[in-house]
């Protein structure tokens, strides 16, 4: 019986070899475990005919933006950013259920733009086959943009990009999941500006205190903290319920919750 070792380093060659066909590559990148996996890949693949960018959002955490501008740097991997505009668009601020499609629907487009202008072969991004069982409206404005997956083509799973990237000595091997901050809006209350910005402030402030795995919920006047369930011992705790309360009140939230069922990915598509 193969091992889940020696059956990902051959999907990791057959990735490495799609990437070195393609020629030249521009990899969305979000600083994520994924990306920077496929990233680093297609570095590997064709070296500076591989150039990783970076939305300029408002609802990438400034903390992503640092951390996807180091491991570039650490590794040689070229990178830009590339203003894109989703926060102009109504359908976006709106936030149905189609939030995610307007999105990347927005930043694909300005990557054709990019690759058409410099004569780059391919857009790639870096969704895994896990992804593909959860909602994921993105996928849609990949297929629509042609955007092509390498990491599902070489059927690679999470615990296989953690493990090959582990190997590889990236730091990123064991990055918690992440999203953009427009995820922690509830699906009908409206995305802007403020409340990303807002959510961002607090993750930063959850981050200062060590923890690892969370999530800021915005209600309205109500914030709802999620904490992953390893580290919610910790979490309930008077004198954490007061460093939360003096975070959370001064970005304007009424009330301070902690939710007991903790973290879990994707919890505000359960109204779906």
């Amino acid at each position: 019986m193969e091992t889940l070792e020696s059956t990902s380093v051959e999907k990791e060659i057959a990735l490495i070899a799609a990437l070195r066909d393609m020629g030249s590559v521009i990899v969305a990148y979000s600083g994520g475990a994924d990306s920077a996996y496929l990233a680093w890949a297609a570095h590997r693949a064709v070296g500076d005919r591989a150039v990783a960018i970076t939305a300029d959002s408002a609802s990438l955490p400034e903390s992503h933006k640092r951390d996807a501008e180091q491991f570039a740097r650490t590794h040689g991997i070229r990178h830009e950013y590339i203003e894109t505009r989703e926060f102009d668009n109504p359908d976006y601020l709106k936030n149905d259920r189609d939030r995610c499609f307007h999105c990347k629907d927005e930043l694909f487009a300005r990557l054709d733009e990019v690759a058409q202008e410099r004569g780059v072969a391919t857009v790639v991004y870096g969704v895994n086959v896990d992804d593909l069982g959860d909602y994921r409206p993105g996928q849609r404005a990949a297929k629509l943009h042609q955007v092509r997956s390498p990491l599902v083509d070489a059927g690679l799973t999470k615990a296989e990009i953690r493990e090959l990237s582990h190997r590889a000595g990236l730091e990123t091997w064991d990055r918690p999941a992440s999203a953009c901050l427009s995820s922690r809006i509830p699906y009908g209350t409206p995305v802007t500006i403020q409340n990303v910005r807002t959510v961002d402030r607090g993750e930063d402030a959850l981050r200062a205190l060590g923890f690892r795995q969370f999530r800021v919920r915005f209600h309205g006047e109500i914030v709802r903290i999620e904490i992953a369930p390893e580290e919610l011992d910790r979490a309930l705790t008077v004198e954490m319920a007061r460093a939360f309360t003096a975070i959370f009140k001064p970005l304007g939230f009424h009330y301070v919750t902690l939710d007991l069922e903790g973290y879990r990915q994707g919890s505000l598509n359960a109204v779906l």
